[in-house]
């Protein structure tokens, strides 16, 4: 099973800048988008209905501002949207769809900016851990792919020493990735297949992307510990961002699902 995670940052833009082809050229399984900045009854066909794609939309309340979506080859065997707190399901921030043995789910965390204060961002990511917490009772494997808006090692950034205590570089935000990949036992997939510097998915502006500076690492897969052993490859195709800011995160796991 091949993952893609994007944050788009604008949906039918993405697709008029070739989102749509890159997506039938990666032989990839799941696709999942984060900030759609629309809604779905407001979308073209062609982006709703895509030849070869099933798709699966949440959208925010609010016009033209986040929203998820999912495209899978596979029917799931089921959607489910949300986690169960106002400031996810109001402003479509999740959806999830599930297969046979594997969920994967779309998610888009609040950014710090004129909608949401840090203390916010933080609320959200508490409640996140309340979820995973959730999910470690079910009887299936979870991968969570978007954008959370942290980097969260000093590797994940292009400057961390400047960028310390801001938004993003923050130790309470990097005490809840802790919190992730520690006592919850989760597993950050991209780093079990790629070690490597300079993996960023998003920079602040198109001119410092083409230098590579001020690049961080802000899209992830989280995926159960029991998923560990079967990632196999994990890349940024950073020379293809359709039009956006952040590049896609690849992840391949060594699963028939």
């Amino acid at each position: 099973m091949k993952v893609v995670n994007l944050n788009v940052n604008g949906i039918e833009e993405a697709v008029k800048n070739g989102l749509f082809d890159w997506m039938n050229s990666q032989d990839v399984d799941v696709v999942c988008i984060q900030n759609l900045l629309n809604k779905e009854y407001k979308l073209p066909d062609s982006i709703v209905y895509p030849k070869g794609w099933n798709a699966y939309f949440f959208d925010a309340e609010p016009d033209n501002y986040s929203g998820v979506a999912i495209y899978t080859k596979e029917v799931p065997k089921a959607i489910m949207t949300g986690m169960g707190f106002d400031a996810c399901d109001r402003f479509g921030r999740y959806i999830q769809a599930d297969f046979e043995r594997v969920s994967v789910g779309s998610v888009l965390f609040p950014a710090v900016d004129a909608h949401n204060s840090l203390e916010d961002k933080i609320a959200f990511q508490q409640a996140f851990l309340e979820h995973l917490k959730k999910t470690k009772r079910k009887r299936r494997e979870f991968i969570f792919a978007g954008t959370f808006w942290v980097a969260h090692k000093t590797v994940d950034l292009a400057d961390w020493r400047s960028h310390q205590g801001q938004p993003g570089f923050q130790q309470e935000e990097q005490a809840f990735f802790d919190q992730i990949t520690g006592p919850l036992g989760f597993v950050d997939a991209f780093r079990e297949a790629n070690f490597g510097e300079n993996q960023f998915t998003w920079w602040p502006d198109e001119e410092k992307a083409r230098r590579d500076l001020d690049g961080w690492r802000m899209d992830y897969q989280i995926c159960s510990p029991e998923l560990r052993q079967f990632v196999v490859e994990a890349k940024v195709d950073r020379d293809n961002r359709f039009g956006g800011l952040h590049a896609p995160v690849v992840v391949e796991y060594e699963l028939d699902d």
